[in-house]
């Protein structure tokens, strides 16, 4: 299916939850914000959201150091 993220469209596999989707781009949840479709998703919400074929994502990966 295709969806888009952060500006870019992304075949992904079907059936993937939100979290599922970070693990097949790399990502680690833990450093991480998530905006689907225009609304902030909360964490919680990560693992029962199911995505969605054209939906779009914001991706925030938050960077530490000094």
């Amino acid at each position: 299916m295709t969806v888009t993220i952060n500006g870019e469209p992304r075949e992904i596999p079907d059936n993937l939850t939100v979290a599922g989707l970070l693990v097949h781009l790399g990502m680690s949840e833990e450093r991480v914000a998530i905006e689907r479709n225009l609304d902030i998703l909360p964490r919680a919400r990560w693992r029962e959201t199911r995505v969605q074929s054209n939906d779009t994502f914001e991706i925030v990966q938050f960077v530490g150091g000094g």
